[in-house]
């Protein structure tokens, strides 16, 4: 327990300070001028969209600290790293300067007129997000995968220097509109936690990487294929839900407030889910070694509760309405429905701890299909209760989003429980050769 600990606390620390980003974000651009406008373009379009973008490379964390074990393997996931950022990137500049961009924010997501422009100027801004992104996750892996979690840490404190910074300057200047401190605060962010990341990385790349045994089944285009794709499918898939809420929230009432707060919830719930997420390569970092099953099924055991219990706490208290009120610095009534949605929220945090187990189990054996087939499947469950809200047409529409996140999580992690049941037979037969032996 004293090793998962050891490796848990710095990623999970990693992950709470990235979910702070959030809030301090919304906290300063509801301070500047139209905050109701530019927190909705933000909330509401430029971050789903730019997170949507770059789904493909978001589970280079878990490929890297899974199989970045000898220098050939590594060599080749960087290659693809590089590649696919590009391309990506590329597709990011086509949204954010072209038509394309009335196609999928005016014809899809169909916001409120009035943040359709600010959320154009924030796209633009969020640029280098993508290779940012890529660069830093990728080389993140290999120092978890070699013993240096705790420089993922370390990479997110400076990010949120950098983010700070550039808010600050935002905030003193008072005249600046909020969509464009946000998206420059979060680029300047994420391209200084790139660049801390590979300069970090380079020492244990020569002194472990490059003297590192070479894996008895070497990397080949067809076997990446067969555990990547997954993956990069599974987090377009869980992507999709954040324009489609956008979609759906837009369609029922009080659409500007639902959206305008909207990440200003999902900043706060993130914050709890976070020690959930982290688990994930904590997972898939430890299960080689042997005995190790019954540990970490003990852990994520404590963190389900622990998580839900914090959570509990902040929706069933006033301090909710410290965080809404005082801190994001949100008008009254939608400090009132910010306060109200956490209810709906509430089995997140702990579901995401439990996701993170199931699917470390899944990315532990390599058959990564049964994690796709979970988030299509939440996927599908969260559009059916957002298509019946915009049908219904009488709820608030922030309360039915999050009413349907929950259960979309709360299917996923099913499924994935079903799938990673060959997995945990597999470790089983393994301890019990060990204990024997």
């Amino acid at each position: 327990m004293n090793r998962i600990f050891r490796t848990w606390w710095p990623l999970a620390a990693s992950w709470f300070l990235m979910g702070l980003e959030m809030p301090a974000l919304s906290a300063i651009v509801a301070r500047l001028p139209d905050p109701n406008i530019n927190l909705a373009a933000w909330g509401g379009v430029v971050f789903p969209l730019s997170l949507i973008i770059e789904s493909p490379i978001i589970m280079l964390l878990a490929a890297s600290t899974a199989l970045s074990k000898d220098w050939d393997s590594y060599r080749k996931l960087r290659r693809y790293m590089m590649w696919a950022s590009g391309v990506l990137t590329a597709l990011h500049i086509l949204v954010a300067f072209t038509p394309l961009y009335d196609l999928v924010v005016i014809g899809l997501i169909d916001p409120p007129t009035e943040i359709i422009e600010p959320a154009r100027l924030g796209l633009r801004l969020m640029i280098p997000w993508t290779w940012a992104i890529a660069y830093r996750r990728f080389n993140q892996g290999v120092l978890i995968r070699f013993g240096h979690s705790e420089a993922v840490g370390i990479g997110t404190v400076i990010r949120l220097i950098a983010d700070v910074l550039v808010l600050g300057y935002g905030l003193a200047r008072g005249d600046l509109a909020g969509i464009v401190v946000a998206g420059l605060a979060i680029s300047f962010g994420v391209v200084s936690e790139a660049i801390y990341a590979g300069l970090r990385v380079r020492p244990v790349i020569s002194n472990q990487l490059m003297v590192a045994p070479r894996v008895d089944e070497p990397l080949t285009l067809r076997s990446f294929s067969s555990f990547y794709i997954p993956l990069a499918m599974t987090s377009l898939l869980a992507l999709l839900t954040l324009p489609i809420g956008s979609a759906a929230l837009s369609r029922m009432p009080m659409a500007l407030e639902s959206l305008a707060v909207w990440s200003v919830v999902g900043g706060l719930i993130f914050m709890l889910r976070s020690f959930g997420v982290a688990y994930n390569e904590v997972t898939v970092a430890l299960l080689d070694e042997p005995l190790a099953m019954n540990s970490l099924r003990r852990y994520v055991s404590y963190l389900v509760v622990g998580t839900t219990i914090l959570l509990l706490l902040v929706a069933g208290t006033q301090l909710s309405t410290l965080w809404f009120g005082r801190l994001s610095a949100l008008a009254p009534p939608l400090v009132d429905i910010s306060r109200k949605a956490l209810w709906f929220a509430l089995p997140l945090p702990g579901l995401n701890a439990l996701l993170s187990w199931f699917q470390g189990l899944i990315l532990n054996s390599r058959r990564t299909r049964g994690i796709t087939e979970a988030v299509l499947i939440s996927l599908c469950t969260t559009g059916l209760i957002l298509m019946l809200g915009v049908l219904w047409g009488r709820t608030t529409g922030l309360y039915v989003g999050w009413t349907a996140f929950s259960l979309g999580a709360l299917t996923q992690s099913f499924w994935l429980w079903r799938r990673s049941r060959p997995a945990v037979k597999e470790l089983k037969r393994k301890d019990e050769a060990w204990t024997t032996a």
